[in-house]
């Protein structure tokens, strides 16, 4: 999965970085040659990872997706699916990734008049964080949306002039060591 930072140790993870740490390549060896991060030295944590994200939509888009009336069928629980799933596999699709043991993922919808915010939550308890999980999960889950939703935005030429995904970002990240 999602290898931490410099902030929380990776540089000494197994990867050639600098000891002074801000300018650490954690994933590039002395050759220059690309590599996954050696965690296998660092204790389990229990981890935790919070993103959210939103997509624009036309008001009326917004009131079929209340009422359930779009052609496709449940746009809000078809995206929770998309976003469990991509969670889940972030390790096939983010090089470098490693691939970790999903404790829960928690999806939540907020519809507003012209958008869907979509946060999610990952917990993991490894090696590595679990932002990259979260991220995907919401990136996936509003590419989802927008899939499900876009014969109802299109325009006449084809396009989606009301319609954007925006704001992704990780609005929570927790590290807490595993008693023993």
């Amino acid at each position: 999965m999602s290898d931490d930072g410099p902030g929380d140790g990776a540089a000494g993870d197994g990867a050639s970085a600098d000891p002074a740490g801000a300018d650490a390549l954690t994933h590039t060896d002395d050759a220059g040659d690309v590599q996954m991060v050696d965690v296998g030295a660092k204790p389990d944590s229990s981890r935790r990872a919070v993103a959210r994200g939103e997509i624009r939509l036309t008001p009326e888009t917004i009131h079929a997706v209340e009422a359930d009336a779009v052609e496709k069928g449940d746009v809000l629980a078809t995206a929770r699916i998309g976003a469990v799933q991509a969670v889940k596999h972030t390790w096939e699709t983010i090089p470098m990734c490693h691939q970790i043991p999903i404790t829960n993922v928690d999806t939540e919808f907020a519809v507003g008049d012209d958008r869907i915010e979509l946060t999610v939550a990952v917990e993991t308890t490894g090696k590595t964080g679990c932002e990259m999980e979260a991220l995907e999960g919401v990136t996936t889950g509003l590419n989802t949306v927008w899939d499900m939703v876009k014969a109802a935005e299109k325009d006449a030429d084809g396009g989606y002039p009301d319609t954007r995904i925006s704001d992704v970002e990780v609005v929570e990240k927790r590290k807490e060591q595993v008693s023993e």
